[in-house]
């Protein structure tokens, strides 16, 4: 990297201000358990002896994790006899032995309600396990009986997750019946057999129905007689749905429950009590939830026993009289307005006797939870609102909100994400790429990150141990270890700041999920992850996109949620948290409740957005014309009056007022919405605030450095920025006006900042900048290379006077190594007169520690490497050592060429994220030629001075 790019250098100064105007010291905010990062913690097997679990929660904690989420996983091939069953009395003791253990550690650590995921077991019994409905239709004219007999037989089907393979006919029904369940490694089946019929109903073209379920014998005959008409029935069947716990250890396999039944989860949660009874479970924080993941599957599950009576209460008439407008029968409005209901019913079912039925349970122990909403049949929006820490994953910032904003709107301190899941191929990413990655959840809002993941093994397992198959291999056991902390301090850092600080978003767009309830998309049900396909070309889809890209901070929000809002003034509150407006983008359905809401909050003081038209129609079937004539009634409250030269009306309306139109821009600008204008310059940012001003994540997301001032929208007397990833901090050079703050700093591409924004005075050494005064100069000399920790075998020293990657020594031994090696070289201090010099080291791959005269001065994991050396800490002769490591890629290829068998595990044993490194069906590396590694260089040595403030 030219010496011409920025170089930044940041000092920490604290002193007492006896005598200086009232202030205060420049400071990181404290650190602890919760605002370092965590990691899913796998158990493969419950394998366990106390010596192997304290060593490994020991490097843990050396490493910087603050906690673990331990989730028990399939076991190993060839260590059956360790095994040990998921809730047994051996394995709650093991269990009470890891608790003590982080107490004493001061570890934080959840546990996962289910061996893997989704919720399921053993115990969980063909009544509580998922369902499906499936329906026939009969023909009958006045005097005719049915023949037929009233019977649905379930197809056999199975899909396997492991290797394994037999007859399903070699298998028991019910499934949890079976020992052998890890060698089965079933994701789902089905047995062949009769399923129940739950409801048979006719239908006249005259319009009548009739319930004729009790006319039905146990043989399945129909014992009636059409009357006058023609009749259609319609017979509903309730079959299993026949989907597996995941990845389930040992004891832990069995049917996933029926989400939509309050009785499964009590049931399930109750197999919890008894194991947990007089156990001691003070030092676990909460419980976890991976995901729905239900419908990963054949067939849905769109299913409850209860369904029509909870139908009944929650939508105020018979679903019965309405089966062939569900199933898509009927006229097309009535298709979708019972379709909608349905959805909404089911949403309603998994929030309350799921979602609530699980956070009780855990709350009345003293516990959390912290659950992955997303893939649900519900408005997820409300699921992660009634968790105590909604929790993401995926890469995409639109999906991440909907966890983020759920936490921000409800008053949740945190937001976490499952982070580098399938980051990339097995063995291939750096500790840079995972930065990029939690970066990226950082700037959506999350503030506590959750590695995927941490998979425990034995000191005595060969390398590379015990591994799960869709991770970034964050343990003990990769290469990169020894610089994990680096990457893990930058997160508590930037955490330690988001954590202690509340939400300071603007806007409120409203979630139109009843555009999507009465869409049909070919399935009953429609599963809610981020801002799905269906949404392409809506208003919601380019205002979340728009705000995004110009700058406007936003959350989410649900109709439930917006029934809670209140005004003061004009802003609208969420509990304790303010908002300046709410969107409501261009929809076809509302509830009427929801759109009385809306006006009222107008009507109070505060200011309101349609963006496009106001919504067509009301959502639902019941009192749908008295509905209609409210929503339109409420419409015409509304006289809107062309305003200003973009297109915009306005309708004032009580103390508030409601625009409308199609320029998103212009209505946010007449709104006097803030804008954070940094982000016409590649850089992203999430905003939060404090009592006495404002934190900012930023990140420089484009591919260029950035030099210059930003505008923030915050106003302030002092501004401080703090460096997470080097620990320094220091007061910004910043223009302070009305209603916002001008910094000027220097970003690297991928690199981030914390600005705190203070309307007191903030004490400190300033932010210190440099510009090249010369030329570079390399580094020249003889290097000394030795190799100090890794394998397959530490390769012999070397002394080089040009830099390569140690892969092209001339031995295998260097080709197959992934470790750390160091580089030694002394070097006289640099002629001319200078405040400082640059040392800039070219090529890393992949991560370096440097070290001048004995003391370390740098830990760098970003490209670039690059740091300044203060004119004080040279002496006339030096001794420079640059420690770097490389990562486990290229050991990982010489197992697989030498045909080590370490792919041992049960379930799915190890796949490979890209099909070209795939043989036999495992993940294969033996075709990889050889990453380079080490210092590649050149490294060079520039004069630099200060930056005049």
């Amino acid at each position: 990297m030219s010496v011409r790019v920025i170089v930044l250098a940041l000092l920490l100064f604290s002193f007492t201000l006896n005598g200086q105007e009232s202030g205060q010291a420049l400071q990181w905010p404290p650190v602890s358990a919760e605002t370092k990062p965590w990691t899913r913690w796998w158990w493969p097997g419950s394998i366990f002896t106390e010596k192997d679990m304290t060593a490994a929660l020991e490097k843990y904690k050396k490493a910087g994790l603050g906690g673990m989420e331990l989730t028990v996983l399939y076991g190993v091939r060839g260590q059956e006899e360790k095994f040990v069953n998921f809730l047994s009395p051996a394995w709650l003791d093991n269990f009470s032995y890891i608790l003590k253990e982080c107490g004493r550690l001061d570890l934080g650590l959840d546990l996962a309600n289910a061996s893997s995921w989704p919720f399921g077991g053993p115990w969980v019994t063909n009544e509580d396990a998922a369902k499906y409905v499936t329906y026939k239709t009969y023909e009958l004219t006045a005097g005719e009986s049915l023949e037929e007999k009233i019977e649905f037989i379930q197809e056999p089907f199975i899909r396997w997750s492991g290797t394994f393979r037999t007859d399903i006919k070699n298998i028991t029904d019910p499934v949890y019946k079976n020992s052998n369940l890890q060698e089965l490694s079933i994701d789902q089946i089905r047995f062949e057999k009769t399923v129940p019929l739950h409801e048979l109903i006719a239908y006249s073209t005259g319009g009548k129905t009739l319930n004729l379920t009790g006319n039905v014998d146990r043989s399945g005959k129909l014992n009636w007689v059409a009357p006058e008409g023609r009749w259609t029935l319609y017979a509903v069947f309730q079959g299993w749905h026949g989907k597996m716990v995941e990845r389930a250890g040992p004891g832990g396999e069995g049917y996933v429950i029926d989400h939509f039944s309050g009785n499964a989860i009590k049931n399930y949660l109750n197999r919890f009590d008894e194991a947990f009874r007089g156990r001691d479970l003070s030092n676990l924080r909460g419980y976890f939830n991976d995901s729905y993941e239900v419908d990963d599957a054949r067939g849905q599950s769109c299913w409850t026993p209860g369904i029509f009576t909870e139908f009944m209460e929650k939508r105020g008439y018979d679903l019965r009289e309405q089966l062939p407008a569900l199933f898509q029968k009927d006229n097309p409005e009535k298709n979708a307005r019972i379709l909608s209901d349905y959805r909404q019913t089911i949403s309603d079912l998994v929030l309350e006797k799921f979602t609530r039925g699980w956070t009780s349970w855990a709350n009345q122990q003293g516990k959390v939870t912290r659950n992955q909403s997303h893939g649900s049949p519900a408005n997820i929006l409300d699921l992660y609102a009634a968790s105590d820490i909604p929790e993401t994953e995926g890469t995409d910032i639109f999906r991440t909100k909907f966890a983020t904003s759920a936490a921000n709107v409800s008053g949740k301190k945190l937001a976490s994400a499952e982070a580098s899941t399938w980051l990339g191929e097995h063995f291939s990413s750096t500790l840079y790429d995972v930065k990029q990655n939690v970066d990226q959840y950082f700037v959506g809002g999350v503030n506590q990150i959750v590695y995927h993941g941490t998979c425990f093994s034995p000191e005595s397992e060969p390398w590379p141990g015990f591994q799960f198959y869709a991770a970034v291999e964050f343990s003990p056991a990769n290469s990169f270890w020894p610089d994990f902390q680096i990457l893990n301090s930058y997160v508590t850092r930037v955490q330690s700041f988001m954590q202690n600080a509340r939400p300071d978003n603007d806007i409120l767009l409203y979630f139109p999920i009843f555009d999507r309830y009465a869409d049909y998309n070919g399935n009953l049900l429609e599963h809610f992850d981020a801002i799905s396909p269906r949404f392409k070309g809506s208003h919601f889809k380019n205002a979340a996109e728009t705000m995004n890209r110009e700058g406007y901070a936003f959350d989410y929000i649900s109709d439930a949620q917006i029934s809670g809002i209140f005004v003061d003034g004009s802003q609208l509150y969420t509990g304790s948290v303010p908002y300046q407006t709410l969107i409501l983008p261009n929809c076809r359905y509302i509830p009427v409740g929801t759109f009385n809401k809306i006006v009222n909050l107008a009507d109070k003081g505060s200011t309101i957005i349609f963006y496009g038209e106001m919504p067509g129609d009301v959502a639902g079937w019941k009192d749908l014309e008295d509905n209609r004539e409210m929503l339109v009634f409420l419409k015409e409250q509304l006289n809107f009056i062309p305003f200003g030269k973009d297109s915009i009306s306005e309708a004032k309306f009580g103390k508030g007022r409601i625009l409308m139109g199609e320029n998103l821009g212009a209505l946010l600008r007449t709104a006097g919405v803030r804008r954070e204008k940094m982000t016409e310059t590649g850089i992203s940012f999430s905003r939060r605030k404090v009592y006495d001003g404002n934190y900012y994540f930023i990140l420089n997301s484009s591919d260029k450095p950035f030099s210059g001032w930003i505008s923030l929208a915050s106003k302030s007397r002092s501004a401080a920025i703090f460096d997470p990833m080097t620990g320094s901090a220091g007061i910004a050079k910043a223009k302070f006006s009305s209603g916002t703050t001008d910094v000027y700093l220097r970003l690297n591409p991928g690199q981030s900042l914390i600005i705190q924004t203070c309307i007191k005075r903030l004490y400190g050494s300033p932010v210190r900048y440099y510009d090249p005064s010369g030329e570079p100069s390399d580094l020249k000399g003889k290097w000394e290379i030795s190799f100090t920790e890794g394998g397959p075998v530490l390769p012999k020293n070397q002394e080089v006077t040009e830099l390569k990657s140690w892969t092209q020594f001339n031995d295998d031994d260097f080709r197959n190594f992934s470790g750390t090696a160091e580089y030694r070289i002394r070097f006289a201090r640099p002629p001319g007169k200078a405040d400082a010099w640059q040392l800039n080291l070219g090529k890393v791959c992949e991560s370096a520690r440097i070290f001048l005269n004995g003391n370390e001065i740098s830990k760098l994991i970003e490209p670039g490497y690059q740091t300044v050396i203060e004119k004080s800490m040279l002496l006339p002769d030096n001794s420079l050592v640059i420690k770097v490591t490389n990562l486990s890629a290229n050991r990982v290829a010489w197992l697989d060429r030498n045909n080590v068998h370490w792919k041992k595990f049960y379930n799915t044993n190890f796949p490979s994220r890209l099909p070209q490194n795939r043989k036999n069906g495992l993940f294969d590396a033996s075709a990889w030629a050889p990453r380079e590694s080490g210092l590649i260089g050149p490294v060079t040595i520039t004069p630099v001075n200060k930056l005049k403030r």
